[in-house]
């Protein structure tokens, strides 16, 4: 007997199939890159819908050493490139974040601030550039008033933790324009 089709629906830049038995994979869509090959990590955003907060000075005399890329509450965050999902981690100023290292281990891809995980994401899971990671938000010490997602790189050394590396700015690798000064 034939099985039947499975369901499709859309959100967005967003489409998720149901088939008739077993999970539902969501899968994204028109997902945007830049120069470098990186996509953009949150959906429906454009190059020149970025702008480069990296330098911008935060609590404590800090750098903010990311930048932030705005959008609705609930927008679909997607990985910017290939990589294992190293850490899930909830911290107080980051709130519901995830560390990404990259297949060569010279990249740690963070993203912060979510309102939560793509359903069924876990650590050590692989992932592909586009595939869906979690949803932008204001948790942590982000405003509510300003639902974004704070996205950063750091280069890593041999042996170094999830936490750890050296902070480069994403701007340029995403929007083909040069960092501010």
């Amino acid at each position: 007997m034939p099985s039947k089709p499975a369901t499709v629906a859309r959100s967005g830049s967003v489409v998720t199939v149901k088939p008739e038995q077993g999970a539902p994979v969501t899968v994204a869509e028109q997902v945007i890159t830049g120069p470098s090959g990186l996509a953009i990590p949150v959906t429906g955003v454009k190059q020149d819908q970025l702008t480069d907060t990296y330098d911008e000075a935060r609590g404590a005399g800090r750098r903010h050493d990311a930048i932030d890329i705005m959008a609705s509450e609930g927008t679909p965050v997607i990985a910017a490139a290939d990589g294992k999902v190293e850490k899930l981690f909830n911290s107080a100023r980051g709130g519901i974040t995830i560390y990404v290292r990259s297949p060569d281990q010279k990249w740690m891809y963070y993203y912060a601030h979510l309102s939560a995980y793509a359903p069924g994401l876990h650590e050590g899971q692989h992932l592909l550039r586009g595939a869906p990671v979690g949803f932008v938000g204001s948790s942590g010490n982000a405003n509510p008033a300003g639902p974004h997602l704070h996205f950063s790189i750091n280069r890593m050394e041999p042996g170094e933790r999830w936490w750890q590396g050296t902070a480069i700015n994403p701007y340029p690798l995403l929007a083909a324009k040069p960092a501010s000064r």
